[in-house]
């Protein structure tokens, strides 16, 4: 039987239903298709100029999805493809990151499905060392002050993927019990950046969270050598270690 469409009135329904510790009062706009869910996330911004509230873009079907340098893609249907807008601390010192808070939120609501997913920086999210989700965050700025958060997501769900990936269909490998229904599944989703905003004013909480779930390789390459990963800072860079040398990797999206 073919999954029933979701609707932005059955997604709100699945919020109300749904126990979570830290609800927003989300805006919903559901499409069946579009070219990205981060520009039509713009374009109603254009519309409508208020960051105050969160609000929430999705699309069954992507046919050109933003990812990190520019890079597009084609998102079918059967994944959770969304942007989503966050309030966010106005001040960015003392606040956590957002790309490490909104991999720790999505990791912590796969978890409870019974999987062990690790983060790879810095904004992939893995199972089994393959691909299963990826995050595009950024600040939307007013000059020196954080006007809101924005997170574009990609999970995939019933989808197939390319060459290194992995869909939540295989990892539960049959053990659906109706979590895969769009409607839920993007519920999960929700609830994990309900906890990056509850989690923004605790920067070493995000840190130790995202540490103990990091992915890491033998080794890494940066600037022609290897080094180790040795962790994260609560900016959310990349510590690398080779011997007594120590180096720093910032990513700005």
């Amino acid at each position: 039987m073919a999954e029933r469409p979701v609707t932005a009135a059955a997604l709100a329904a699945q919020l109300r239903r749904q126990p979570r510790d830290h609800p927003l009062p989300w805006r919903l706009r559901v499409l069946p298709v579009c070219g990205s869910t981060e520009l039509e996330l713009e374009r109603w911004l254009q519309q409508e100029p208020d960051h105050q509230s969160a609000r929430l873009v999705v699309s069954r079907r992507q046919r050109h999805g933003h990812g990190q340098q520019g890079r597009t893609w084609e998102s079918p249907a059967g994944g959770v493809w969304l942007s989503a807008l966050l309030p966010w601390p106005q001040q960015p010192e003392g606040s956590a990151s957002l790309a490490l808070a909104a991999s720790v939120g999505l990791v912590l609501q796969l978890e409870a499905l019974g999987l062990t997913p690790q983060i790879k920086w810095p904004n992939d999210v893995l199972l089994d060392g393959r691909k299963l989700a990826g995050l595009l965050p950024r600040l939307r700025w007013r000059g020196p002050v954080v006007r809101s958060a924005q997170v574009g997501l990609g999970l995939n769900g019933r989808n197939g993927g390319p060459p290194g990936s992995i869909n939540l269909l295989e990892a539960l490998q049959g053990r659906d019990g109706g979590v895969l229904r769009p409607d839920r599944l993007i519920v999960r989703v929700l609830a994990g950046l309900e906890w990056a905003v509850a989690a923004a004013h605790q920067p070493e909480l995000v840190r130790r969270q995202a540490e103990q779930r990091l992915w890491r390789p033998e080794w890494v390459e940066h600037d022609g050598e290897r080094w180790n990963v040795d962790g994260l800072s609560v900016e959310g860079g990349l510590r690398l270690r080779r011997g007594p040398a120590v180096a720093l990797l910032q990513r700005r999206f």
